[in-house]
């Protein structure tokens, strides 16, 4: 019989995508309500990978990417997308959504996306949340694979994400009893 392992470290990350900043420091001000004190918040980042998010969010679009600097338990990224679900909902008008927010978290190993789309490449959570490895590390970096968003495999977010790495490794202990989010 194997033994069951407690999962690696890992930090919060949320990707964010707006057009109006005043929705994007009111979503972060939750956003630390929730799951507390940032450890890292990206720079502006010019968003046009694609039309998709133009007539709901607005143009011209921005990224961001917050981290948190608690240890977080990878198991609870379900309830954390149905958290910045209800955010996106608060923060809409006239049923759009002014603020995109997209949960996930690193590890030494890979970068996971929580996401309520279903495609074959992605694990159901429950609740109608699905879970997809975006990024892994071999070989001294992280790598994009078919499914990969094009913004993620870009090398601007794969330094971003490296950036990120870095701070796990130097902040996060290895083992910590009663992880949370």
């Amino acid at each position: 019989m194997r033994k069951t392992h407690t999962p690696e470290r890992a930090l919060l990350f949320i990707a964010s995508l707006y057009s109006d900043e005043e929705f994007y420091l009111k979503a972060k001000e939750q956003l630390i309500k929730s799951f507390g004190e940032l450890l890292f918040e990206s720079e502006c980042l010019p968003w046009g990978h694609s039309e998709y998010y133009r007539y709901e969010l607005g143009w011209p679009i921005t990224r961001r990417f917050l981290t948190f600097k608690k240890r977080f338990n990878t198991g609870t990224i379900r309830e954390v997308k149905l958290v910045t679900n209800e955010l996106e909902e608060m923060f809409s008008v006239d049923g759009r959504r002014k603020v995109n927010l997209d949960p996930g978290y690193i590890t030494e190993a890979k970068v996971v996306l929580a996401t309520t789309k279903n495609y074959p490449h992605r694990i159901y959570l429950g609740s109608g949340i699905f879970a997809e490895v975006t990024l892994f590390y071999t070989k001294g970096k992280y790598r994009s694979h078919q499914f990969t968003y094009r913004d993620y495999g870009s090398p601007e977010y794969l330094g971003i994400f490296h950036e990120i790495r870095e701070l796990l490794r130097d902040t996060v202990p290895l083992s910590h009893p009663g992880q949370h989010y």
